[in-house]
């Protein structure tokens, strides 16, 4: 499996406002590593412990993103480093990350995850609750800023339904613009999907598996 081949043939099919995250949950230091020598500094990992572990002793200069589901009581242990949290799913839990981010005096930008999947287990908001909190966080919570949105599409087969899926959160997220100037980015697309999510306006992907290969549990 040649991680940079893998990495390098999807960079250079992406257009040039479309970032790149390199889902890197269950993979080992040292295939990081070899991504990030060959130049790649932004990964993205599900579960806060694996991050925190990971964080402690690669490179300082790599930006994690946190993209899985954050649970309130775990917001402490990533505040001081995290470079963007994908799922905030509720005020409370940006109510956490502000209070954490005072802590270590920093201002921790995050997206709004907004539920687009029609299958039961995925988090998000739904846009009313979404559009609430964009537009009162500010007075409440000064150490947070939102900009953007997240969404992950139905695990299926059907990539009509994706698309659609896909359609409503870039339907959202260009409201959102209206609303705020901060909001800038799409996060949308993983490895299945991320060329459709792509045709519907994503400009940030979470790529796993197309890089690194499929996972071994």
């Amino acid at each position: 499996m040649n991680l940079i081949e893998n990495l390098n043939k999807i960079k250079t099919s992406l257009a040039e406002d479309v970032e790149l995250i390199a889902v890197s949950k269950t993979r080992s230091n040292d295939e990081i590593l070899e991504l990030y020598n060959a130049g790649h500094k932004v990964f993205g990992e599900n579960r806060v412990q694996e991050l925190i572990e990971k964080q402690e002793v690669l490179p300082k200069d790599i930006q994690w993103h946190l993209i899985g589901h954050l649970q309130r009581n775990k917001v402490k242990y990533i505040a001081e480093f995290v470079h963007l949290i994908h799922s905030v799913e509720s005020e409370r839990l940006l109510k956490e990350i502000n209070k954490q981010a005072k802590r270590f005096e920093r201002v921790i930008p995050c997206l709004l995850q907004i539920k687009i999947a029609e299958e039961e287990t995925k988090f998000g908001l739904d846009k009313e609750e979404a559009e609430n909190i964009l537009k009162t966080y500010r007075e409440k919570f000064e150490n947070v800023q939102i900009i953007g949105v997240m969404g992950m599409a139905t695990f299926t087969d059907d990539m009509e339904q994706v698309r659609r899926e896909f359609k409503s959160l870039k339907n959202v997220y260009d409201q959102f613009q209206t609303l705020d100037e901060d909001i800038q980015i799409l996060s949308m697309g993983m490895s299945g999907d991320y060329e459709l999510a792509i045709e519907e306006g994503s400009n940030m992907v979470r790529v796993g598996s197309a890089i690194f290969g499929e996972r071994e549990y």
